[in-house]
This record gives C-alpha cells, sequence and structure tokens, in this order.
C-alpha cells in the first residue's frame, strides 16, 4: 500500500516492524523507585538477570546473584553492569520496592511477545489460596490468586489477587481482560459459572467455553442433572448426542471416562439467559482401586460444538492448572507453607502482591521463555541461542 506526500507522488509504506523479544525493551516502562543519584545498579540489569536465574532455576536472591556472577561475560555481552553483578541484598532490596503491577504487566507484555497462545486451545482459569499468607497481627486474611493456565503452550499468562472479603467471582473478569485469548476455549470450575463471566469471555475475548455446573447454579444445574440421569436411565433413545471414553491406569488404579455432550436444548428454560449456550455435557468417572468402585458423575455447560473428544480434551487439561502449577508451586517451591511477610513482601504496600513474585516467575517457565533473552543478542552474536529447559517436560 502507498501513502501520497505533499507533493502528490506516492510513497511505499514504511515496513511493518515485526514485534521485539528482548527482555529489555519490554521492561524498559517500568518506574524505578530508587533515588538516581544512590544508584549502582541499572534497573534493567537487575531484572534481566532475575529472569534469567529464575528461569535456569534460581529460587531465592544469592542463588540469583551467583548465577550472575557465573554468566557475568555473556552478560556482559548485552547488559551495561557498570558496577559488576548487584549483590544478593540489591536484588531482593530492589524487588521488594518495584510495583508488582507493573513488573506483572511488562513480564505479560514480553510472554506474548515470544509466545502465541494457540488458537482452539484450553485456557484453564482457577484459584488457588496461599494458606499461610495470613497475617492475624495485622487482621489480612490468606492471599487468594486466581490464574490462566494455556494448556498446549504450557504457561500461566496472568493471574490476580482476589480483593479482601471477596472471591474469584470479582478476580476473574479482571483476569479475563489481561489476556488475549481469541479464539480459544475457557475452562472454569462451579465459582465462575456467572453470566457476566460468560458474556466478557464471549463478547469481549472472543472465545468459547466449558464451564462447571453444581448447586450454585440451582435451576439450571437441577435441570441438566435430571436430563442426563433419564437420558442415561433410557440409554439416550431418541435422543442426538456425541460420546467419548477414555481410560487411563496407573498405580493400582483404573478410572474410565465416559463423556456425553448434547446440542438439542431448546428445552432448557434458562438457555437464553446464557451467552451463546449451544451444548450441555455429563462426565461420569469410575474409578478402581484395587477393586474398590467409585463413581462420580459432573456436569458442565457449554458454548462448542457437540464433539464429545473436544469437549473430554477441555475438562481433561483444565486440570493442568492443577497438576502442573499449584502442584509445582506447593511441593517444588512449598508456596502454601511460605510465612514470609515483610521486607520484600511488601506487606504495607502490596499486601501478598510480590511476596511470591519469584516462586511465580519460576513457575511459569516454559519452552516459549527459551526464546531469545534479547534481540541484542542475536543482531550481535547471531550463532549464540539461550535455550531454557522445560521445567514440565
Amino acid at each position: 500500500m502507498n501513502h501520497a506526500t505533499a507533493d502528490g507522488i506516492a510513497s511505499p509504506a514504511p515496513a511493518e516492524v515485526p514485534p521485539t523479544t528482548s527482555i529489555i525493551a519490554h521492561f524498559s516502562s517500568l518506574p524505578d523507585p530508587r533515588i538516581e543519584k544512590k544508584t549502582k545498579h541499572s534497573l534493567e540489569d537487575i531484572v534481566v538477570i532475575t529472569i534469567c536465574a529464575a528461569v535456569c532455576g534460581a529460587d531465592d536472591w544469592v542463588a540469583v546473584e551467583n548465577y550472575g556472577k557465573a554468566k557475568h561475560d555473556w552478560l556482559k555481552t548485552f547488559l551495561k553492569l557498570p558496577n559488576g553483578i548487584p549483590s544478593h541484598d540489591t536484588f531482593g532490596n530492589v524487588f521488594s520496592i518495584i510495583n508488582p503491577n507493573e513488573f506483572e504487566k511488562c513480564f505479560l507484555d514480553w510472554i506474548r511477545s515470544v509466545c502465541s497462545v494457540t488458537k482452539g486451545q484450553i485456557v484453564a482459569v482457577d484459584g488457588k489460596t496461599l494458606r499461610r499468607s495470613h497475617d492475624k497481627s495485622s487482621n489480612r486474611s490468606a492471599i487468594h490468586m486466581v490464574s490462566a493456565w494455556a494448556s498446549e503452550n504450557r504457561i500461566t499468562l496472568g493471574q490476580v489477587i482476589t480483593e479482601e472479603k471477596s472471591n474469584e467471582i470479582t478476580a476473574i473478569p479482571a483476569l479475563l481482560d489481561l489476556l488475549e485469548i481469541k479464539g480459544c476455549i475457557v475452562t472454569i470450575d462451579a465459582m465462575g459459572c456467572q453470566k457476566k463471566i460468560v458474556e466478557k469471555i464471549v463478547v469481549d475475548k472472543g472465545s468459547d467455553y466449558v464451564l462447571s455446573l453444581k448447586g450454585n447454579q440451582g435451576n439450571l444445574h437441577n435441570d441438566v442433572k435430571l436430563f442426563f440421569e433419564m437420558a442415561v436411565k433410557d440409554n439416550f433413545k431418541n435422543i442426538h448426542f456425541d460420546s467419548f471414553v477414555t481410560v487411563d491406569g496407573d498405580h493400582g488404579r483404573i478410572e474410565t471416562r465416559r463423556h456425553y455432550i448434547v446440542s438439542d436444548i431448546d428445552w432448557l428454560e434458562e438457555k437464553q439467559k446464557w451467552k451463546n449456550l449451544k451444548t450441555i455435557g455429563m462426565v461420569i468417572s469410575e474409578r478402581d482401586i484395587n477393586g474398590k468402585v467409585s463413581v462420580e458423575s459432573r456436569y458442565f455447560i457449554c458454548s462448542i460444538n457437540d464433539d464429545a473428544k473436544l469437549f473430554a480434551k477441555a475438562v481433561r487439561e483444565h486440570w493442568g492448572i492443577e497438576n502442573k502449577v499449584h502442584w509445582c508451586l506447593d511441593i517444588a517451591f512449598r508456596e502454601d507453607e511460605s510465612r514470609m511477610r515483610k521486607g520484600a513482601d511488601l506487606l504495607e504496600r502490596h499486601p501478598g502482591e510480590s511476596s511470591h513474585l519469584r516462586k511465580r516467575l519460576h513457575s511459569d517457565r516454559s519452552d516459549c521463555v527459551g526464546a531469545l533473552v534479547s534481540d541484542e543478542i542475536s543482531s550481535r552474536h547471531p550463532d549464540r541461542h539461550w535455550i531454557a529447559r522445560n521445567e514440565f517436560g
């Protein structure tokens, strides 16, 4: 496409500049709260070293400092480092006064530049309470965070903290506002099965949904449950449906999951109240553990078509956020046991928001974080590539 100039002569349109994957570029807008005259190390140096160290396994500030010293010569190729590698105290002190909301915004912008969310993939939204983050002396309850997990990319796309005396219902819309998930399938447990959340998923984000249905949606849950109970009893006679069965076995446990999805739901009284509601689903899970059998039925409302295999994938991959994020934070990083509440945790200024910043950053690493650390490296040293080890592989 050409653009006309003042003298009427057409000139070629400027070439589109590809988005940068540089950490430095994406964190250039991060406010530096320090007094400029008293700083020995640039904020960009501190941030880049910390991110690189966390991706490579550092989980405290001493480890970050040791990483920086070990990689000094390499870091020097694209960082200023006017006074060498900062001390672990400097790393901790700087991160204790950085605004965590601004940091998260920069970090998510960088993640988006190196990791494109695949259209049609499952984005699981779920909450987690940091059980020992409460502080009785300040009358503060435990922190509850809501996160979004991209199943195929295997990365946390965003997270928000629920406000005091609030719950996930108010936090989920704020989290969705952070995400670019057009064409994806959003899965949420029963807490997030709300009409306003559904409308935001469909209208604002251009996505589909598979939402767990329980007693908090009384009439809707009862109608769906009764329908499937009768359908199973009559072997789905005269009902158009799709089904898919999976069988898993491990450690003396055999679990058979039968998935059913139905699109003929014009009879459902509340259908018009839920944006783009197309199908209802049921999963019957039969667990055989050393000869002891238990059966559980779960119900869902969906905006996807009546594709039982896709429905099964959405239901199954929702638990990736439990198995690959929450489990990792609890077991590998012992997040629930953490009692850090002061200093680096910004309790007075940002209660709890950055107390687990390093753990969350570390747990979010994946193949996409293993892109080039900065465009500066590739331009100066085209033969050098930095690949991160995938935590969950």
